[in-house]
């Protein structure tokens, strides 16, 4: 990669960032301390969630191209959500990540080293068609259907849905938990529109404007990451104990 920064990419997952942690700090205060918050578990949040997975995914992919070591990076990344399985499966079950955004986008950049040749000879505008659509065509499969949003044609067969390495491509159990869950079916071909949105670019992604704190996070994104759940706790729990401390 060239020495100059891609600044624009940078604001714009520093900007996401700063987003996912507002949502966890919300999740941790609802899902961990107990706040009262109906709003959270409403249509809105979900659709503040899926803006941010949306963002990182689809910037992952678009980024793809962009790194010369799309294997180093790719494994690094998938360690990261191997070791927050293993965190939380060790010390936080209750709260068990499997298979959580961190894998996906592992899996997905590993993924994607091999079928590129293929995918390169594909015109950008038939695969970000096709990948966006596959995409919308497989969005509840988690839930065992064909379709986008509760919008359900078709179902797919119940033996598909078997155990926890069924799960890593799309197919939950019954029994399945993960308060993170992130699939290869049908998020691979999210990270896929992203990587034909870069063949489509129009200008450098390193024009554009510094914001000077949140193009720095986005340049931090993995680091920021990985510790922003256990700063976010030990805050809540802090301020948590304050207040009662105040109060009794």
């Amino acid at each position: 990669m060239n020495a100059r920064r891609y600044e624009t990419l940078d604001t714009i997952r520093g900007f996401a960032l700063i987003s996912m942690i507002l949502y966890h700090a919300a999740w941790d205060m609802v899902y961990l301390f107990g706040a009262d918050w109906p709003w959270y578990r409403g249509f809105a949040a979900h659709v503040w969630q899926q803006s941010i997975c949306w963002t990182f995914i689809l910037l992952s992919g678009y980024c793809w191209a962009l790194g010369r070591r799309q294997l180093r990076r790719g494994l690094t990344v998938f360690l990261c959500g191997a070791l927050i399985t293993a965190v939380t499966w060790l010390f936080m079950r209750s709260n068990l990540v499997y298979c959580g955004v961190l894998t996906l986008l592992g899996a997905s950049a590993l993924l994607l080293i091999p079928l590129a040749p293929a995918l390169e000879r594909l015109p950008a505008r038939a695969g970000l068609a096709g990948s966006f659509g596959l995409f919308l065509l497989l969005r509840d499969v988690n839930a065992g259907f064909l379709g986008f949003e509760g919008l359900r044609p078709a179902a797919l067969p119940e033996g598909l849905y078997r155990d926890h390495l069924t799960a890593l491509l799309g197919f939950p159990p019954a029994d399945f938990f993960s308060t993170d869950y992130f699939s290869l079916l049908p998020w691979f071909f999210l990270f896929l529109t992203g990587y034909f949105l870069f063949r489509l670019r129009r200008s450098d992604p390193r024009e554009g404007k510094r914001v000077p704190l949140v193009t720095a996070m986005g340049r931090r994104s993995l680091l920021i990451y990985m510790l922003h759940q256990p700063v976010i706790y030990a805050l809540l729990t802090a301020g948590h104990f304050l207040l009662t401390g105040a109060t009794s």
